[in-house]
């Protein structure tokens, strides 16, 4: 016979002061381990949701980022006129040949210097990468020293508003636009003409990647392939999102390592004190366990009880530390450990995925932090349970 629901539940409203305690402890676990957990998650969503699955780019083989990479006009130009390449209604291949160069500005924060990516576009640029639009001010005219700017490293950084002006290769960049990308990492560069940038950074001739539009995105492969067959160049195509992604290098692993090691710490804590109050309400029931024993509940039965009391303080607590997650979802930060060196600003993302780890988190601690106390229970003799009371 076992225990009804409603008997964890009285007792749980009758001992208000010792749930109310436990609940806010594992809540607080839950909260931390969720927070950091959106952080990675924001970190790596920012990068994987940058360019689109129907765009390929091409880059050098073996280079870490666009910074390290390099391929002739010439070599770019035959790849752009491959049938696999879309072409937009006026039958010009939809691709766009890349520079990019590092800028540094003080962050609004703390006025540390961070490195921005200045990029290098062909008007072809907007028509391949259709996510990114101009929501304050216009576009920057082609040929002119004009720049506009992603919104969240505007939000960051110093001296990137609309009129700004900044110096780079000496030259004068006038800031005439702000713009989004879907909260991808493009948010955080500055974009101006190729046809202006190339020559005042000396990478004419060329550029350091060459994103293509295509026709189907499983020609990828083979296009890969035939790319890296060609003995003459030494360049290698991925899939956009893909290769973003793979700019987080050891970055997204470690902040998922902090956040399991942050998790295990907090969460032995959480145990003990979980085992520490199903102790104390072991304690304070004894006459009362004794009477069920005596009225004939198996041990089994005690067992899931005291056991199923624990893991609803944990899933009280890690609902209420969830909560308390969820106020940081957006939240803005911003790193510069990327392979491309540069400045990544990105939004704290709280996933249903991310929610549900936290609630088995809590489940999990529960169970553990209540297990040794009912088996206590359980294993407690009818006659000592009543002579003890």
């Amino acid at each position: 016979m076992a225990l009804p629901l409603s008997y964890n539940v009285r007792n749980l409203r009758q001992r208000w002061k010792v749930t109310l305690l436990a609940i806010g402890g594992i809540g607080l676990v839950v909260a931390v381990f969720v927070t950091l957990l959106a952080m990675q998650t924001g970190f790596r969503l920012a990068l994987r949701d940058t360019g689109s699955p129907q765009n390929g780019i091409v880059t050098q083989r073996g280079s870490m980022s666009e910074l390290t990479s390099w391929m002739q006009i010439g070599d770019a130009n035959v790849l752009m006129v491959d049938p696999r390449v879309a072409r937009d209604n006026g039958g010009k291949p939809m691709a766009s040949c890349e520079v990019v160069i590092l800028a540094n500005r003080p962050r609004k924060s703390d006025n540390q210097p961070a490195n921005i990516t200045f990029r290098g576009v062909s008007p072809m640029a907007f028509k391949v990468r259709n996510n990114v639009k101009v929501v304050e001010g216009r576009n920057f005219t082609p040929g002119l020293y004009e720049v506009i700017v992603g919104k969240k490293i505007n939000d960051r950084v110093q001296g990137l508003d609309i009129g700004s002006v900044l110096n780079l290769q000496k030259k004068d960049w006038k800031v005439v636009g702000l713009f989004t990308a879907d909260g991808s990492s493009f948010e955080s560069e500055i974009w101006g003409d190729y046809d202006a940038m190339a020559p005042a950074i000396h990478r004419n001739g060329g550029c350091e990647s060459l994103t293509l539009r295509l026709t189907n995105p499983a020609v990828l492969a083979s296009f890969d392939k035939d790319v890296r067959a060609n003995p003459r160049v030494q360049l290698e195509m991925d899939s956009e999102p893909k290769y973003y992604e793979n700019l987080a290098g050891p970055t997204a692993q470690a902040l998922l390592g902090l956040a399991a090691f942050v998790a295990v710490v907090m969460g032995i804590g959480a145990v003990f004190g979980a085992m520490n109050t199903m102790y104390a309400i072991v304690s304070q029931r004894t006459r009362e366990i004794g009477t069920l024993r005596a009225l004939g509940f198996s041990r089994f039965s005690i067992l899931f009880s005291f056991v199923l009391e624990s893991v609803l303080l944990a899933v009280l607590g890690g609902v209420l530390g969830c909560l308390v997650a969820f106020t940081m979802n957006g939240y803005t930060a911003g790193t510069g450990q990327t392979n491309s060196f540069s400045e990544l600003a990105f939004a704290f993302k709280i996933t249903p995925a991310t929610l549900m780890v936290g609630i088995i988190f809590a489940v999990v601690m529960g169970f553990v932090g209540g297990l040794l106390p009912a088996l206590r229970a359980s294993r407690m003799p009818i006659t000592r349970a009543l002579r003890e009371a």
